[in-house]
């Protein structure tokens, strides 16, 4: 018996989605009533950091975009969003603050106080 373990190319998700991001994110699909939205995860320049993240529906996925699939729900990248997201959790919180996804980005060196904006 080997004590090696055996990689699996398609289980790596080069972004991961919380399992609390997934329930909501199946929640605002239903209310939608549009089985085909995806949450597309981008980045910007801006924010108070240098980069800032946005979310956004698609329903349109285009050949330079990467789909990444959970189940029955999706997000999707855009190219130049791609190399600064690689690693990253989407995430789902409700708090004092409100409602909102969020990413916890172990590439980001630095971050502002409320998490929307980071630089690396």
């Amino acid at each position: 018996m080997s004590d090696t373990e055996s990689f699996d190319p398609g289980a790596f998700k080069p972004l991961l989605l919380s399992d609390g991001a997934q329930h909501r994110l199946r929640t605002l699909i239903a209310e939608e009533g549009n089985d085909t939205l995806k949450l597309r995860v981008y980045v910007t320049g801006g924010g108070c950091s240098g980069f800032q993240y946005g979310f956004d529906f698609a329903d349109e996925v285009s050949d330079e975009d990467t789909l990444i699939e959970y189940e029955d729900v999706a997000l999707v990248v855009d190219p130049l969003s791609y190399q600064y997201l690689v690693g990253s959790t989407v995430e789902y919180e409700e708090g004092l603050a409100g409602a909102r996804f969020l990413v916890q980005n172990p590439n980001a060196s630095t971050t502002c106080g409320c998490g929307a904006s980071f630089m690396v």
